[in-house]
């Protein structure tokens, strides 16, 4: 025998009138089949589900349509067989008006099911299993703001559930679907706590209902029986159905400020919900339906229903006898929380409880708000213990502060307040506004947070990439000048060993063998020149593989084999006159130097040649700039060979001089401006691109600054030299 369950009171609470009796007089009616589906995928608190089918696609009834996106979401099926017909913004119950991504569904009329997959004996499986089958069947809340139910089970590990209680309350005027369905669903709703009980093992199960619902509270003590759940009647006080203020009224508990039920291990379910998951784990169903409350003076049949999810509110007023010259305001949800709606095409989503289609006698436009005469009785109405006046007063001047401080969030928007206050101030939509205000506000500041903290790290990372830089630096110079040292020390211990062989004279043919261990500057030069013109000749050739058909690399080739083969000879030339020769003959090393100089000159005229083919007819600044420094270098290569050397016009030249020694002569003042005016642009360029790449960079700001002062310093002295030599 369970124990008597105590009842307590919440503080503040209103009676308005109820107007349940209008709608509960035809019990719960099946909606006939509409022609067309409009499923938002958006119906839940979370993230918005991504759709898994295509524009055409034929679907069965309980066919996955859009699959959750996150851990607070839900996945969304087709209510019925039928033709996806469109993917996009279609109308959707808001407030706002505004339309929302959905699928649309053609319906054929067959209503054919997918395959279900039921649990046999749901008692054997784990309660993960079962969560899983509740979370893929897309049940969410239907009774509140929609909190994916799954989510909502799962509790942390430190909070131990001891409590589940089921809200049967329904307070609010006009809506009865909670009342219809424990009436005629009874047993399925006690299914579906039983399945929770497997779930949570909670202690103690309370059933809340108001003593206004007599006909629920029969069929629901009817349904409980003998099972270890209590159905608790207590009397009628608008919000009792708030999940806080029930807690408190079934318990004496009250959940902390800014807390969950989970937090005093209590966890709430509407009936709603309930019904979603017995269909959800011992049918296998998805959540496609639902019952809600067609009520209001403009309808000539109130009644519930159990419609589809994505039905058109439209077809739904019309089944109810929809009188449109007598329809002065649409609400979905009931009087006091509910939201006007925009439009008739929108559908009715998951948290659709009820419909009220009021005439202007039923539901009159509010009066103008006048000056609060500080009367209180919004601080008395309020179930949350609140200060109303206060937070309206700070509202108005937006002190976020302050109203975090007069625990703002706490507000359930009952409008209970509102619904007193003699100056008709609505006090409920500058609460709303203000919240909307402060989660703006705080998500800014957590962008900025984030910036601040990734700007933090990117420093930290870039001042140990330097020190590592700097570490590297130090220990290659370290080792460095151990190596010199050893080397040295190599050295000076070389003659010493050298008599200890016990002979006197030394061993010529020893010393002849002897690799010497270093090349004399001269050496080197051949061997990088020697190198060079290796390196280009195979580059030359592997680019005439790929363009068989380029006549300038046909033209290169011979002239870069000349040169490959004259630096490799020289280059030998030199090793060989090293081995056998301590100072060489005076006309050897000038021949020596011209084929150097020679080779130079060739190499730097196969660059500029190549450099030149690369910039085209429109070179950008920095490939003007590089064309005229190695112009530049050419002239002094060429420059520095003897007069007998220097390049001719003569038949034995090669096919690109003649090109090169017909161009126009250029002064070599405006060649010269002209290539600082060039660098400099090249050099400014390459400034903004790295401000771009860092806008807060100081350094990049000054390099830019200092580039374009260098640009306008050459364009001015190359247009005051054009200007002179005009008039010269």
């Amino acid at each position: 025998m369970l124990a008597k369950v105590r009842i307590w009171d919440i503080p503040g609470g209103i009676h308005p009138e109820e107007h349940k009796h209008e709608s509960t007089q035809h019990g719960l009616e099946p909606m006939p089949l509409p022609k067309q589906l409009i499923l938002p995928l958006l119906q839940h608190i979370g993230a918005r589900a991504e759709p898994v089918v295509n524009i055409g696609d034929r679907v069965l009834k309980g066919q996955l349509l859009a699959e959750a996106s996150g851990l607070v979401s839900c996945p969304l099926h087709a209510p019925t067989s039928g033709t996806v017909t469109a993917i996009g913004p279609a109308p959707y119950p808001h407030a706002s008006g505004l339309e929302e991504w959905a699928i649309t569904l053609d319906t054929d009329g067959l209503d054919e099911w997918t395959e279900l997959q039921p649990a046999t004996d749901y008692s054997a499986l784990e309660a993960t299993t079962l969560l899983d089958m509740i979370r893929n069947a897309g049940v969410s809340g239907l009774g509140g703001a929609g909190f994916p139910t799954a989510a909502k089970l799962k509790a942390r590990p430190e909070q131990k559930l001891h409590t589940l209680i089921i809200n049967g309350t329904e307070c609010e005027p006009y809506i009865t679907a909670d009342d219809t369905a424990m009436r005629y669903k009874a047993a399925e709703i006690v299914a579906g706590i039983e399945i929770l009980m497997h779930i949570l093992h909670p202690e103690q199960v309370l059933i809340g209902i108001e003593d206004n619902k007599p006909e629920a509270i029969a069929a629901m003590r009817a349904a409980v029986g003998d099972k270890p759940m209590q159905v608790i009647e207590f009397p009628t006080k608008y919000p009792s159905g708030g999940e806080k203020q029930l807690i408190q009224i079934l318990t004496g508990m009250e959940v902390p400020s800014g807390g969950l039920p989970a937090d005093i291990g209590m966890v709430c379910q509407n009936i709603g919900t309930l019904i979603a998951i017995h269909d959800a784990v011992l049918l296998g169903q998805p959540l496609i339906k639902r019952i809600t409350t067609l009520t209001g003076a403009a309808l000539q049949h109130p009644t519930n229903v159990e419609a589809l999810i994505g039905t058109p509110i439209r077809d739904m007023l019309n089944f109810a006898g929809l009188q449109p010259e007598q329809l002065y305001r649409l609400v979905m949800g009931g009087p006091m929380m509910g939201f006007t709606l925009q439009s008739l095409d929108a559908p009715i989503v998951k948290t659709s409880n009820c419909l009220l289609a009021g005439t202007q006698a039923e539901l009159p436009p509010p009066p103008p708000a006048q000056a609060c005469i500080r009367c209180g009785l919004c601080s008395e109405a309020c179930p949350a213990e609140l200060l109303p006046q206060q937070l309206h007063w700070f509202a108005l001047g937006k002190d976020y502060e302050q109203l975090k401080r007069q625990h703002l969030f706490d507000c359930i928007e009952c409008g209970a307040c509102s619904y007193v206050c003699p100056s008709s101030i609505p006090l409920v939509q500058y609460y709303r506004a203000a919240k909307a205000d402060i989660r703006a506000q705080d998500l800014q500041q957590h962008k900025a947070d984030h910036s601040k903290q990734r700007f933090e790290q990117r420093q930290e990372r870039l001042q140990r990439e330097a020190e590592q830089k700097e570490a590297d630096r130090q220990a290659r110079a370290e080792k460095a000048v151990r190596l010199k040292a050893a080397k040295e020390a190599e050295a000076a211990k070389a003659p010493e060993d050298a008599p200890a062989t016990g002979n006197a004279e030394p061993d010529v043919a020893r010393m002849e063998a002897k690799k010497p261990s270093g090349l004399t500057p001269e050496q080197k030069q051949l061997k990088i020149a020697a190198a060079t013109a290796q390196m280009a000749l195979k580059k030359a050739q592997k680019q005439l593989a790929a363009n068989p058909d380029n006549t300038d690399l046909q033209a290169q080739i011979p002239e870069l084999e000349q040169a490959c083969e004259q630096t490799q000879r020289a280059y030998d030339q030199g090793m060989g006159e090293a081995a056998v020769e301590s100072a060489p003959a005076p006309a050897s090393a000038a021949t020596d130097d011209t084929k150097r100089l020679k080779i130079e000159a060739a190499m730097l005229k196969a660059s500029l040649r190549k450099a030149e083919k690369t910039a085209g007819d429109t070179p950008t600044d920095e490939q003007q700039a590089e064309i005229a420094k190695l112009r530049e270098e050419l002239a002094a290569a060429e420059a520095r060979l003897p007069n007998d050397a220097k390049p001719t016009a003569s038949a034995g030249s090669n096919q690109a001089e003649p090109e090169t020694k017909a161009k126009k002569p250029v002064d070599p003042v405006t060649q010269q401006l002209k290539t600082d005016m060039a660098m400099a642009k090249a050099a400014f360029k390459k400034a903004e691109r790295a401000v771009q790449a860092d806008p807060d960079s100081a350094e990049a700001q000054v390099a830019l600054s200092d580039a374009k002062q260098a640009l306008d310093i050459a364009a001015k002295a190359f247009a005051e030299h054009m200007t002179s030599k005009e008039r010269a």
